[in-house]
């Protein structure tokens, strides 16, 4: 993979990772196109250039990400409430990021093997976009004050374990699950953002954690560079994504994401049907 690859991978990687869209999908064509051969390296690289991703959120969220809540505690709670009351916002985005967490460590190898299946990355691409087209009526009464409870939050959470299966979309089942919870599509996609903080952070260090188990670290010191590239365009694009998502979909919802869906899902089952040997990362 020369450096033309890592920058393209990494916009695919900036551009989609944060919008309903499907990352898996934009990946598997865009290293087909280029003709990058699926090495270990190249599958480690996908899950590194997250980083970038998630720095993202952080630089554009920093003061709502690292907050205190400094409001009184409910009348008579007890020290272990008034605790977590002042990291009300980390409690709950670690209520979401259970389900993930323990259905991902359950099932990793499961996951891996539904990974490889492109078909039912395009499959699902052409389901969700479908769905996309109508989820603005379905959820159609959202409030801005509507306040993220624990169960709220959970429920979030639950939706998120849905984007384990290949090609549904992370941001789209996460906010999905928000608006289904009563949240405004700009609500939810901001909580879907800081959510996929600890989510995609976890992911990454796990596939960096079984790398270096498998005796593959190697591979990460010998292309340092190549990560580095990598995260930083990855980074610089998801920044100018997460922009531009919040302001379109708050102004004119999901329709068009559906559509574009549709229209990835069915360029992947075309090559498919043209005999090409697509492989995931």
């Amino acid at each position: 993979m020369d450096i033309l690859d890592t920058i393209i991978i990494a916009i695919v990687e900036g551009l989609t990772e944060f919008l309903p869209v499907s990352s898996t999908g934009h990946m598997i064509i865009a290293q087909n196109v280029l003709g990058v051969e699926s090495t270990e390296f190249v599958k480690a690289f996908t899950f590194i250039i997250q980083f970038g991703a998630i720095l993202s959120v952080l630089v554009l969220y920093w003061k709502r990400f690292f907050r205190l809540n400094h409001n009184p505690a409910p009348e008579g709670a007890g020290a272990v409430k008034r605790f977590l009351h002042r990291f009300d916002f980390y409690w709950k985005l670690l209520v979401a990021f259970v389900p993930a967490a323990v259905l991902g460590l359950l099932f990793s190898d499961a996951i891996d093997a539904m990974l490889e299946r492109v078909e039912v990355v395009a499959v699902m691409l052409i389901i969700g976009g479908v769905f996309m087209l109508f989820c603005d009526k379905i959820f159609n009464k959202g409030s801005s004050d509507t306040p993220l409870t624990e169960r709220r939050a959970f429920m979030v959470g639950l939706f998120q374990c849905i984007s384990m299966i290949p090609g549904v979309s992370r941001s789209m089942a996460t906010i999905v699950g928000g608006m289904s919870q009563g949240m405004t599509r700009k609500d939810a996609a901001e909580f879907s953002f800081f959510l996929a903080v600890p989510t995609m952070a976890g992911a990454t260090l796990y596939k960096v954690y079984k790398l270096f188990r498998e005796g593959g670290m190697e591979l990460i010191e010998g292309n340092m560079m190549t990560l580095i590239v990598g995260n930083v365009v990855a980074f610089i694009v998801a920044l100018l994504a997460i922009k531009f998502f919040i302001s379109f979909v708050t102004k004119y919802g999901f329709k068009a994401f559906g559509w574009y869906r549709i229209v990835v899902g069915g360029i992947i089952i075309a090559m498919l049907m043209a005999g090409l040997d697509l492989q995931i990362g």
